[in-house]
């Protein structure tokens, strides 16, 4: 049978459907690039996006398109939220929860079309952790290695507690393994996941500062990014063990939602603005290129223009250097969608605007403070019109620089030495090695 996968999301999704589509090749499936005549198709879902249903039902039309008897599964957070809407979407079979959502090939064995979509959809009071892991779509350097899942908090606005259940991590043990595998197999930068990645705790006890301290400890053959990490939790013990790491790269994000205390107050947030704003300080002050993004909400209820500059002067005066920017919507069963003073869509609208004005702004001060350093960059993605490479520093800036498409993918030394926007021209400091030299230029030392 030949199946395909959509995902929308974070990158969760994308390691999760990683192993969901090693799941199928194992079984015997030919996997087929999206879009393509195809016998199944599988979507997995987001429910952070403020239009998870319009997306979802555009996905299955473009399936369709190309194969109209194709089977429609759909899984992930929106399908555990709102399984009996997305089953009177025209196309699709079946609806996957969270828990069911790698037990699929046992529930069904012949995938077929169906007259009536059937439902699999079941609590998540006992759900366990499932090991996943992914690359980027257009790279073979950089992988995301799930290592916790869920979350314990309660924030007045997130659905994420309901769609995937209770904090549950990674057994330590099993991590090292892992590591040596995604290093074997070619990955030169592995990013640490999760949904609240801070509150990982082994079923042994270990916490997530243990699994920094042991990938330090082992001397790994590749670089290592903290994808999204709680204010509350990014400890001081972190923030130093990073600054004195040879493979822990210096950058985080650090969600802060507003800048606005009463707000933050009413989100059910755990931390203070004066708090999150001297963890930032102490970052910088350590490792000054050190790359900060930051996650900001705008337009939830009782935002007033007071509240929402109080956010625009609290983010302005921060050495931060982008934000990823979400515009709040109404999600059922959370508190704040019945919290009153709704700001009208328009004013979400507007603020969300001027608070990507200014993500664009810092980022630009960002990168402009990067010329002429010295760093290292993992090939990503060769771009055959133009002749260059392109790929990220440690300290996550966008550079390009011209090399051989040849190249191995593997870790060399740039000098960024034009600012160009969205990204930074680099120029090589050393000849990365070609695919047909077999000299190793960067060799696995195992964990």
């Amino acid at each position: 049978m030949n199946i395909s996968f959509y995902t929308l999301g974070c990158k969760l999704n994308y390691a999760e459907t990683s192993t969901l589509r090693e799941q199928f090749e194992q079984a015997g499936h030919s996997i087929v690039e999206f879009g393509e005549p195809t016998d199944a198709v599988i979507i997995n879902t987001c429910t952070v996006t403020e239009n998870a249903d319009t997306e979802c039902r555009k996905i299955i039309r473009r399936a369709l398109r190309t194969s109209l008897q194709a089977f429609v599964g759909v899984t992930g957070c929106y399908a555990q939220l709102q399984p009996e809407e997305i089953a009177t979407i025209e196309g699709v079979d079946a609806v996957f929860g969270s828990k069911e959502k790698f037990e699929i090939q046992s529930i069904f064995k012949d995938f077929q079309k169906l007259d009536t979509p059937q439902i699999h959809v079941s609590d998540l009071s006992d759900v366990e952790f499932t090991e996943s892991y992914s690359s980027e779509n257009d790279s073979r350097s950089r992988a995301f290695l799930k290592l916790q899942d869920g979350c314990n908090y309660n924030c007045s606005f997130c659905t994420i507690p309901l769609a995937r259940g209770e904090s549950r991590s990674m057994d330590f043990p099993a991590i090292g393994s892992r590591i040596t595998s995604l290093i074997q197999s070619g990955f030169r930068e592995i990013v640490l996941s999760g949904i609240n990645l801070g509150d990982y705790r082994a079923p042994s006890g270990e916490k997530f500062i243990d699994i920094l301290r042991f990938i330090d400890d082992s001397n790994p053959a590749a670089r290592f990014r903290i994808s999204s990490i709680e204010p509350n939790l990014l400890t001081p013990e972190i923030v130093e063990l990073v600054a004195n790491s040879r493979h822990i790269v210096p950058h985080f994000h650090i969600p802060l939602q507003s800048g606005s205390p009463e707000i933050l107050r009413l989100m059910r947030r755990r931390y203070k603005a004066e708090n999150y704003e001297s963890l930032i300080t102490t970052i910088k002050s350590s490792m000054p290129d050190c790359c900060i993004g930051v996650d900001v909400i705008v337009g939830f209820p009782g935002e007033t223009d007071t509240h929402f500059e109080e956010t625009f002067a609290f983010l302005h005066q921060l050495p931060i250097s982008y934000l990823h920017v979400f515009t709040y919507s109404e999600r059922e069963n959370t508190p704040a969608a019945i919290y009153s003073g709704k700001v009208p869509i328009a004013k979400r609208k507007e603020r969300t605007a001027r608070l990507r004005n200014l993500s664009a702004m810092k980022k630009s001060e960002f990168y402009r403070s990067q010329i002429g350093t010295e760093r290292i960059v993992i090939p990503e993605t060769y771009n055959h019109e133009t002749g260059l490479w392109i790929g990220w520093t440690e300290n996550y800036v966008r550079v390009e620089f011209p090399a051989s498409p040849s190249i191995i993918q593997a870790p060399v030394r740039v000098r960024l030495v034009e600012f160009l926007g969205d990204t930074v021209r680099a120029e090589l400091l050393e000849q990365p090695m070609l695919e047909d030299n077999h000299t190793p230029h960067y060799i696995p030392i195992l964990l």
